[in-house]
């Protein structure tokens, strides 16, 4: 595998507008994420902006940035679009999609997302982590995954997600973490399906890679990373940050 990330990244979030550039302990946020990904060593990173001001903050601090058109439906478009601008010769096979509100993302967290593409059937490598109680297990902001480890295995097969408690029954439920590595085909293939009905039903993107016959591989890693989406979630990553200076 030759992976390339991209961070994709726009102004207009509802809950915290201008998010990528919010200052945590003196960085804008996207500039922390990107120094991650960078730290997980497992290739070049990019941005995909949304808007210059953004791309104007990456490339002032000496990062990779392209900007996209604004008013792509996704950030899986963005990072599309990105890829074709930046590696139009296709050196790079598979495309690590990394969210740009998570700050403090263990470099290894992201490094574990292409463990099921050691799976040549698999298309699509994400991640899940343990969902900690019943209280969890019932909120619709957390998306489950059915998946079900074999003893030993760090590796299952998504059968299914929802913002429902999925699987019924006994035994640990998984809480999706919104990290994705694609084949390069199969992020190709995937922008180009139209929305699917049980996406629309759900809320959730990737149930449209699913209902299309695609294999989606789930890596288990023991905590997923903290995100960003409100001014609360903002003062939580700041007081983070400064706790580790």
């Amino acid at each position: 595998m030759t992976p390339i990330v991209i961070i994709p990244a726009r102004m207009a979030s509802s809950r915290l507008p201008g998010k990528p550039l919010a200052d945590i302990g003196g960085q804008p946020m996207i500039l922390r994420v990107l120094r991650q990904a960078e730290a997980a060593g497992i290739g070049p990173v990019a941005v995909a902006c949304g808007e210059a001001a953004i791309a104007d903050a990456v490339t002032a601090a000496g990062g990779r940035a392209v900007l996209t058109d604004p008013d792509l439906p996704s950030g899986s478009d963005r990072v599309f679009q990105a890829l074709g601008r930046l590696d139009p010769e296709g050196r790079h096979d598979v495309v690590v999609n990394l969210q740009g509100d998570v700050p403090t993302i263990d470099p290894a967290v992201i490094r574990a997302a292409l463990d099921p593409l050691d799976d040549p059937g698999c298309d699509i490598g994400t991640l899940v982590a343990p969902i900690a109680d019943a209280a969890e297990a019932a909120t619709p902001s957390f998306v489950k995954a059915a998946c079900a480890f074999a003893e030993g295995a760090g590796v299952a097969p998504a059968l299914y997600f929802s913002r429902a408690a999925i699987p019924w029954g006994e035994g640990p439920r998984w809480h999706h973490i919104g990290i994705y590595a694609y084949r390069r085909a199969a992020l190709a293939r995937f922008v180009a399906l139209p929305e699917s009905l049980l996406e629309k039903r759900e809320g959730l993107e990737q149930l449209r890679a699913l209902e299309a016959g695609m294999r989606i591989g789930c890596a288990r890693v023991a905590h997923g990373p903290f995100g960003v989406d409100t001014p609360a979630d903002l003062a939580r990553a700041r007081a983070l940050v400064e706790a580790t200076r």
